[in-house]
């Protein structure tokens, strides 16, 4: 017997909340694994400070999404999260007030463990790109899920990790980029077709969890990624490599993107294994990297970390650190919520722990975190999903759980 369709629990009437979603959120755009730029940064202002006791208010809870680490993607109106049940990857799309819009199924579910959908969807100009544990690249239409076109890794030689497919599809101009692995471990398509339009070149790497991030280094466009073998840029017009660096080749898992800032790479991974700074230089349309620093003192699993006003904020192992981003100086480290994920937004910090649903509300400063206000929510397992703040609302993901709650300021 399959499982019963999500459940919404309202957190007031229906018809407030209809009312509610129509004033703020449906302008809200996240389209994508961490943001419009990937750097876990929400572009929303006026909101809450500090929690009231119990936390902020709930808007809605949605039940029933299956298992899975997905996180939301907001765009247009309508909320996007994958879930594996009954052994199909299955994507919801949710309208503002929680209520399921529709679901189709993507692909067969990964059941190997940690079962549960990995991917975030991607969402560009009216197509959704997604990526399942097993390697199928789906791109659908938005509004109806309906398929476009579909690729699968195997095409480019590519052979997942232990733990599956787990990136999110990056959306770089015309170009949908994945990491099949491999020989030609980075590869580019045409994000309206499919085609082929390039391949990476250099070097050979598995795969890994890292997703892609694109950034601008003094006139040069890069795609850096981790993989199996390490941290490595490629050139984001012909996918030649750039630079890469081993640091953490051979680690038991490479799971965090790296982030740039100011020209220098940050990628810090878990295991016990710490993180690399590079400092990056250009010349002849050439970028090259060389290591600035490295540290024991974030020792990041699943959960991130954003870079903040020349800071870097992220898990350390149990707890939470900052750390200067040109020198390494260990800034603080602190305790709150356990070891876990984050987000930014409106110049402070959302934790959310990967166990007991613990969440909290932190300052963002690197003179030290105060915490300023905590929630519980229900769910089981691991939660390696990521909180994402967007249009004043807080999402987050447990399990077959999701929790949206209101975290505006009063006018």
């Amino acid at each position: 017997m399959g499982r019963a369709k999500p459940v919404v629990v309202l957190a007031f009437l229906a018809t407030v909340l209809a009312s509610s979603a129509a004033v703020f959120g449906e302008d809200a755009e996240w389209p994508c694994w961490r943001g419009l730029n990937r750097d876990g940064k929400s572009p929303d202002t006026n909101l809450l400070k500090k929690w009231p006791e119990g936390g902020p208010e709930l808007l809605w809870q949605a039940k029933g999404l299956g298992g899975g680490f997905s996180t939301v993607t907001v765009t247009g109106g309508t909320i996007y999260i994958t879930g594996d049940m009954d052994d199909k990857l299955l994507l919801f799309a949710f309208d503002m007030t929680g209520k399921e819009k529709w679901k189709v199924p993507v692909d067969k579910a990964w059941t190997s463990s940690p079962s549960g959908s990995r991917s975030t969807p991607t969402i560009d100009n009216g197509r959704l790109y997604l990526l399942s544990g097993n390697g199928v690249l789906a791109c659908m239409d938005a509004k109806s899920g309906k398929g476009n076109w579909s690729k699968n890794t195997r095409e480019f030689g590519g052979r997942a990790g232990g733990w599956g497919y787990a990136e999110s599809v990056l959306i770089y101009n015309d170009l949908a980029i994945i990491k099949p692995g491999g020989q030609n471990c980075i590869a580019a398509l045409n994000k309206v077709s499919g085609e082929i339009v390039w391949k990476s070149s250099g070097f050979t790497a598995g795969p890994e969890y890292s997703s892609c991030v694109p950034f601008d280094h003094d006139g040069v466009s890069v795609i850096a990624t981790g993989t199996r073998n390490g941290v490595v840029g490629v050139s984001a017009k012909t996918g030649e490599m750039l630079w890469s660096n081993n640091w953490c080749a051979g680690n038991t898992a490479n799971c965090p993107d790296p982030q740039y800032a100011d020209g220098y790479v940050f990628w810090a991974n878990g295991y016990g294994k710490g993180g690399i700074c590079l400092k990056l230089t250009a010349a002849n349309g050439k970028v090259a990297a060389e290591e600035a620093w490295t540290t024991k003192d974030m020792v990041c699993h699943h959960g991130g970390y954003i870079i903040h006003e020349g800071y870097i904020y992220g898990n350390n192992g149990g707890g939470w650190a900052c750390l200067e981003l040109k020198s390494g100086k260990v800034m603080w480290n602190q305790r709150a919520v356990g070891k876990g994920s984050l987000c930014f937004a409106d110049g402070m910090l959302y934790l959310f722990g990967e166990s007991g649903g613990k969440a909290a509300l932190a300052t963002c400063s690197p003179d030290g975190m105060e915490v300023r206000g905590n929630v519980t929510v229900k769910g089981s397992g691991p939660s390696w999903a990521h909180p994402v703040v967007i249009g004043g609302r807080l999402y987050l993901r447990y399990a077959d759980n999701l929790y949206c709650f209101d975290v505006r300021a009063a006018d």
